[in-house]
C-alpha cells in the first residue's frame, strides 16, 4: 500500500508490502536525516525485515553513514538523473543471501556471450498482440502455473482485469490460440520511466526466444511515449530471463538481496537498466 508522508521537514512517498515484509521509500524531499529515523522506525514498527530506499547521489553518504548497505543503481530513474537502490536490514537473515556466488556466476557467464544486434522474426505459428480484459483468466492461469508465490497480486482474477481495464501495458504472445507467454510495463509518469515486469512463458516454449521478442515490443511502445529509462528485476537464479536481457542490450547494474517473495521463496533480483534514447 503506497502512502504520502509529510512532515514539517520532509515528504516522501512510500510502500508499505506487508506480503513482501518491507517498506520501499519511492521518493523524498527535505531533510534526509529526519526521513531516516522516521521510516527506519516505521519499518522496525511494522515488523518488517528489509527497507529500501530509492536514492539521489548527493545523499548517498548520509543512508551508508545510516548502516544502509549499496545494492545498486538505475541509470536515468528520475527524468535523467540516477536512483541509487539502498536497503537497511533488521534480520540477519534477510540480510544474507545464500545463494550469491552461484548468481555471480551466472552474471559473469552470460555477460561472455554477444548481444544480439537484432531478433529473427517472431514464427509464424505465433501471435503478439496487446492483452485485453478477456485476456485477464488466461493470464492469470499462465502465472499460476509458473510461480507459486508472486510479489504482486497476479493470482487474483480481478486484480488483473482491473489491470487491463485501466489500459495496462501487458503484451501476450499466443500458440493456437493459448497464451504461452507474457510480459508488461509499468510506467512511471512523474519520472518517465518504465519496469518491464510480470514476465513469464511456460516451460514447453521457453527455447523460442518468445520473451526477448515481448521485451523489444514493450520498448518500441515506451520509446513512442518517449519513455527511455527502462529497467527490470529479474529473478537472480533465473540464467534465461538474464541472458535474454543482458542479449537485449541492458546492462547489470546490480542485486537487491532477498527483495521479495516469488516463485517458491524469497529471491536476490538482479537489476537491468537499458537507455533506449540510444538505441
Amino acid at each position: 500500500m503506497e502512502q504520502t508522508i509529510q512532515t514539517e521537514r520532509f515528504a516522501a512517498s512510500a510502500i508499505f508490502d506487508d506480503f513482501n515484509e518491507r517498506m520501499r521509500v519511492e521518493d523524498y524531499r527535505g531533510y534526509v536525516p529526519a526521513l531516516i529515523d522516521y521510516v527506519t522506525d516505521a519499518a522496525q514498527q511494522k515488523g518488517y525485515t528489509k527497507l529500501i530506499v530509492k536514492a539521489r547521489y548527493e545523499h548517498l553518504s548520509i543512508f551508508i553513514e545510516k548502516g544502509f548497505q549499496y545494492e545498486g543503481w538505475i541509470q536515468g530513474y528520475f527524468n535523467g538523473s540516477d536512483a541509487h537502490l539502498l536497503a537497511l536490514y533488521f534480520q540477519q537473515e534477510r540480510k544474507t543471501s545464500e545463494n550469491a556466488n552461484m548468481e555471480d556466476q551466472i552474471v559473469a557467464s552470460i555477460q561472455t556471450k554477444p548481444r544480439f544486434v537484432s531478433l529473427a522474426p517472431l514464427s509464424e505459428e505465433y501471435t503478439m498482440r496487446k492483452a485485453e480484459p478477456a485476456d485477464a483468466e488466461a493470464l492469470v492461469n499462465l502465472y499460476r502455473s509458473i510461480f507459486a508465490i508472486y510479489p504482486s497480486p497476479l493470482h487474483d482474477l480481478s486484480y488483473v482485469e482491473n489491470l487491463l481495464r485501466k489500459g495496462a501495458m501487458f503484451y501476450a504472445i499466443e500458440h493456437d490460440k493459448q497464451i504461452v507467454s507474457a510480459a508488461s510495463a509499468e510506467i512511471n509518469e512523474m519520472y518517465h520511466n518504465a519496469e518491464l515486469t510480470d514476465c513469464a512463458t511456460l516451460p514447453n516454449y521457453r527455447t523460442h526466444g518468445l520473451m526477448k521478442h515481448l521485451l523489444k515490443k514493450l520498448e518500441e511502445e515506451l520509446k513512442k511515449q518517449a519513455i527511455f529509462c527502462i529497467y527490470s528485476l529479474a529473478r537472480a537464479p533465473s540464467y534465461g530471463m538474464n541472458a535474454a536481457f543482458y542479449q537485449l542490450g541492458y546492462r547489470y547494474s546490480g542485486r537487491l538481496t532477498n527483495n521479495c517473495y516469488i516463485y517458491e521463496d524469497l529471491e536476490d533480483m538482479n537489476i537491468w537498466v537499458k537507455d533506449v534514447s540510444r538505441a
